[in-house]
């Protein structure tokens, strides 16, 4: 629970996020990956008369992340979990036996004689 603009805010477990919430996070991990890609480029730059399999690499990198970046942009929202259920069960009752008799044992009785 917590207080924005003097209401309170109650956030249930198993609704999903809301939309506004789910750009700008798409939009903050886009910024934050092509903020990579943008220095392993400087790097690449900066290393290839030093050290050039680092700077290869970086290059490498440079070029592969704004295709994941996008990728990861785009991909949509996340799946719902699922909720849990509304009803509660109860316990459960024993059941009372059928009405096959033929499970119980027979005591069989000596024939009458006359």
């Amino acid at each position: 629970m917590r207080k924005h603009g003097g209401a309170e805010v109650f956030r249930i477990t198993g609704a999903r996020q809301g939309l506004s919430d789910d750009v700008r996070g798409r939009e903050r991990r886009y910024v934050i990956s092509m903020s990579v890609r943008t220095l392993s480029v400087i790097a690449a730059v900066l290393l290839w008369n030093v050290e050039r399999h680092v700077a290869i690499v970086a290059l490498v990198l440079g070029g592969l992340l704004p295709y994941v970046a996008v990728v990861i942009a785009n991909a949509g929202r996340e799946k719902p979990p699922t909720l849990p259920s509304t009803f509660v069960s109860g316990p459960t009752r024993p059941e009372l036996p059928t009405g096959d008799t033929s499970a119980e044992p027979r005591t069989e009785r000596p024939p009458e004689q006359s």
